[in-house]
């Protein structure tokens, strides 16, 4: 009886968001979630199987057989399967989009492992010292290859050694053969992190977590302090996990926190663990990703799209500082790892364990209302107290005639704190020099020509930058508006800081860590590892230096703008203050001596800031839930918006006109629609202008209860948009308005 496969070709679009039918050749042994190359129309594309079946409506005569088997193997797990239809039918995308975040652009782009010429041999070694009896070389060489089955590789060999391979070849003694070589990410990181005793209550919350390893399983969220020990009960946990011969997955926020991460783990697992994320070479990615597909590694850390690793028997994921922003993608379909984490370990039967010292604002009310189990850690690891916070009022510095942007607090603090031979963190949440370059005399300020934001002045080679589209321009002497050459440059960023440090403690041996600074492969890790080392006593940079590092040298964090992320357009710009500075204070005093951290800013009453200073994250959610049930923000509401964009304003103007109308008229023709929705309005979006592409929205706000008919409703709409020259995408929840 013929075999049919049902396959989704790899074509990203609407119009073909189905499954073929191809016939199977005879012969060809194929399985589900198997790649295949198929005849679509006049060309050969890429598919997934689908489904096998012996039945189908179209004549077989019709049907077009399968050209040819891509793998060896099927690529797409079942569980993965099923977790590619719900990411489809949860973010809208076609069953394509769907599967490309299971299969990385290295799969589908079929790289080949990496090989280099090698030789072995092939005789006995007696057999083959016998035959070579006057040549030393050859048989120094066939002693070597005796110890090393495995082969040695010719490039290891001096050129005699590699003549005498090819001599023992010709002989038929030995083979020379293309050896794969496996691209190891941070193969040169040292192992760190000795196993530690656990405090009681890592101790607590470790039980907790392996016992459901055995159970049923369960969602926890890890909620401790800063420096309470969080990855060491991590660590146990994936331990557990692969005694129980299941495998297990670590998230990270950040890159930067990666190369720390590996070193943990491999220290307490070797090889077994793979790494996944966007840092890595094209080569790496693809080795790492085969190394788990075939079950060499059973641990993987990794980004956000780790969350799709192809881990067989997965019985634990993590995700560690579940709060941040990150964790959702931004380009299309846009996933929350989160949730899909908490999906995939459904449809595994796996344990979720989400952590965080300030968890966001919307799990910990899940949690409140009894979705996750809530496991606290409240002290540190050894009993070592939390650091002491000041919080400098820098108003009052400016009355006292202090101009610097270090405070006299600050200053001292730093002094002190070099001349004890121990580490600072500096912490300001913007890179550059300048935040904008504007003329004193008639107000310009110099814009990207492509978006609707300023540019930045970077000093170290004296360009304007966007960080949008990555423009430069050469900075303008004169004004351009009015020809006057008092244009100067405002804002601080950390170029700026690490200027004006130098200058004040010009002894002291600085490194920045920023998105400027971090370009090239291996800066990061080279970066983190001389700090880590203390061959550097002073690291200043932005948000990459708050999270989850641990620098046991570090005694003194200072923060120069803690104010800067209030005044962001978004509602939750005072949950990301008071995670932001809990996070960085928490890099001071996680050695033997205690820490101290210096928050400067000019509006020291706010509750954010306050609040952070004690690490009291409970008051912190009582008074941020109260002002969001006030105000209606998540999670009493769900903040979504249809996003226009196009290169003509008019048109991109006049389509959300048109849609906010269409929206309107169908909330308003059902009284129990009119009462779900709070605002419908169609607005220019806050950055007009990305890459000479014009933005409006269609702002809609709804309460959050019984919300699902209306975002269907939404996503419909803006799926069935098809104006020439305008895309339209729904966001809900979006990360960032702007």
């Amino acid at each position: 009886m013929r075999t049919y496969a049902l396959v989704i070709v790899d074509i990203n679009s609407e119009q073909v968001d189905r499954r073929f039918t191809y016939a199977v050749p005879a012969g060809m042994d194929l399985a589900v979630g198997e790649r295949v190359t198929v005849p679509f129309g006049p060309r050969r594309l890429p598919g997934v199987v689908m489904e096998l079946t012996q039945e189908t409506d179209v004549p077989a005569e019709k049907l077009r057989p399968i050209l040819a088997r891509v793998d060896d193997e099927p690529v797409v797990l079942p569980e993965l399967m099923d977790l590619a239809r719900w990411l489809a039918a949860e973010y809208r995308c076609t069953m394509a989009a769907a599967l490309r975040c299971i299969l990385p652009a290295q799969v589908r782009a079929n790289l080949k492992p990496l090989t280099r010429l090698a030789v072995r041999l092939t005789a006995a070694q007696e057999d083959a010292l016998a035959r070579c009896k006057r040549s030393e070389r050859q048989r120094e060489l066939i002693a070597r290859l005796a110890e090393s089955p495995e082969g040695v590789r010719l490039a290891d060999l001096a050129p005699a050694g590699a003549a005498a391979a090819r001599a023992l070849e010709k002989k038929g003694l030995a083979e020379i053969f293309p050896q794969s070589v496996r691209r190891r990410p941070y193969e040169d990181l040292p192992d760190e992190g000795a196993q530690v005793r656990l405090s009681p209550g890592q101790e607590n919350a470790a039980r907790r977590i392996c016992a459901a390893l055995d159970g049923e399983p369960q969602a926890f969220l890890l909620h401790g302090v800063t420096g309470s020990g969080k990855t060491e009960v991590y660590i146990r946990a994936v331990r557990e996990a692969l005694l129980r011969g299941k495998g297990a997955i670590l998230l990270v926020p950040e890159i930067a926190l990666t190369p720390q991460m590996v070193s943990w783990f491999r220290a307490r697992f070797g090889d077994v663990a793979a790494v996944l994320h966007s840092a890595l070479s094209q080569g790496e990615k693809y080795d790492e990703w085969r190394r788990i597909r075939q079950g060499e590694a059973r641990v993987v850390i990794g980004a956000r799209s780790a969350v799709f690793a192809p881990v067989e028997s997965l019985g634990l994921l993590i995700v560690d500082e579940e709060h941040e922003g990150t964790y959702r993608s931004g380009t299309h379909p846009c996933y929350d790892a989160r949730e899909v984490a908490r999906v995939r370990c459904r449809l595994q039967g796996a344990t979720l364990v989400l952590g965080s010292a300030t968890p966001s604002v919307e799990t910990y009310a899940r949690t409140l209302r009894g979705h996750n189990v809530l496991l606290e850690m409240r002290e540190r690891v050894a009993g070592r107290p939390l650091p002491a916070v000041e919080i400098v009022d820098m108003r009052k510095e400016l009355i006292a005639g202090n101009r610097s942007m270090f405070s006299r607090a600050l200053r001292d603090a730093i002094e002190e704190t070099l001349l004890a031979g121990q580490q600072v963190v500096l912490f300001h949440n913007r890179r550059g020099h300048s935040s904008f370059v504007k003329c004193r005399a008639c107000g310009y300020t110099v814009h990207c020509p492509h978006c609707d934001v300023t540019m930045t002045y970077h000093s170290s080679d004296e360009t304007l930058k966007c960080h949008y589209c990555g423009a430069v321009l050469p900075p303008p002497k004169t004004c351009p508006a009015c020809g006057s050459p008092f244009i100067r440059r405002f804002g601080v960023g950390t170029q700026q800081v690490e200027e004006k440090f130098r200058e004040e403690f010009p002894a002291a041996r600085v490194l920045r860590m920023d998105n400027d600074t971090t370009r090239g492969k291996d800066d990061l890790v080279r970066m983190l590892t001389t700090f880590r080392r203390g061959e550097a006593q002073v690291l200043i940079g932005t948000q990459m230096v708050a999270k989850g590092h641990d620098f046991p040298g570090v005694t003194l964090v200072g923060v120069i703008m803690a104010d800067m992320s209030l005044n962001l357009p978004d509602y939750r710009s005072e949950e990301k203050t008071f995670q932001l500075l809990t996070q960085v204070e928490g890099r001071a005093g996680r050695g033997e001596k205690p820490g101290r951290v210096v928050v400067q800013s000019y509006e020291p009453e706010h509750y954010a800031i306050a609040m952070a200073a004690t690490q009291d994250y409970r008051a912190f959610y009582e008074a941020e839930i109260t002002r969001r049930r006030r105000r209606l923000y998540p999670p009493y509401a769900v903040l979504s918006r249809l996003l226009v964009t196009g290169r003509q304003e008019s048109d991109v103007r006049a389509e959300a006109e048109l849609l906010e109308m269409e929206i309107d008229a169908w909330f308003r023709r059902d009284a129990a629609r009119r009462r779900q929705m709070i605002q419908v309005r169609a607005m220019e979006a806050p950055l007009s202008r990305i890459r000479d592409e014009y933005r409006h929205q269609v702002f809609v706000k709804l309460y959050a209860a019984g919300s699902a008919g209306a975002l269907e409703y939404l996503a419909d709409l803006a799926r069935a948009r098809k104006t020439p020259g305008l895309r339209v995408e729904l966001e809900i929840d979006p990360p960032s308005f702007l």
